[in-house]
């Protein structure tokens, strides 16, 4: 199965995939022209900020499964695509904007805007659809192509586990190499637990120094 993978601590909330998101899903496909767009494209997902400064976590639809969107819909305006069945797509002329999939919704990413794509309706369920349409046509999703730091990758979901899998252990291992032999001995007697915690404290504060 082939999704969206975050790395949030890569992401410095540029919002470069939101604009890639909306204007893959204008009318015109053209950043300039998107923009005088009525209604104006929205994006599919959200790079909210983060606690500090230059991080960000960019939500999406995680297209779950069993998806519980699509099993509160009451007027089954939200299924699987057939030839992608691992992507939850919205039938905007059925949906409703009675709010039930947004309420379910694990992650909050469902969002309601007027579409053109339904211009019989004041507003529709508006969420990640994997850029369903760039897939048929060969291409990644626009916000994976537009990311510059690498916090959005797409591919198979087991292969990008195990690459971030991997990455951790490097940078844990790394981390471990740099700790004192000191501090990675269990101290057996109150004096050692005294002198193991304030060179855990000193360690800690050279850290934030260098930071």
């Amino acid at each position: 199965m082939k999704t969206v993978f975050v790395h949030p601590e890569r992401c410095i909330g540029c919002k470069q995939c939101e604009a890639a998101c909306a204007v893959a899903h204008s009318q015109s496909k053209n950043l300039f022209w998107a923009v005088f767009e009525d209604p104006t494209p929205k994006p599919r997902i959200h790079a909210e900020p983060g606690l500090t400064l230059n991080t960000a976590f960019p939500n999406k639809c995680r297209h779950c499964d069993p998806a519980p969107c699509i099993l509160t819909c009451p007027t089954t305006a939200i299924s699987r695509a057939q030839d992608y069945p691992e992507i939850v797509l919205i039938d905007l002329h059925k949906c409703i904007s009675c709010a039930m999939c947004a309420l379910v919704c694990p992650f909050d990413v469902i969002t309601y805007y007027a579409s053109a794509e339904a211009p019989e309706k004041a507003t529709v369920a508006t969420k990640c659809d994997h850029c369903i349409q760039r897939q048929r046509e060969g291409q990644i999703p626009a916000c994976v192509e537009v990311c510059k730091v690498g916090a959005l990758v797409f591919g198979e979901i087991n292969e990008l586990i195990r690459a971030a899998r991997t990455r951790y252990s490097e940078v844990v291992s790394a981390a471990v190499g740099k700790v004192p032999e000191e501090l990675t001995t269990i101290p057996d007697t109150i004096e050692g637990w005294r002198a193991w915690g304030a060179a855990v404290t000193s360690l800690n504060k050279d850290s934030r120094k260098g930071a």
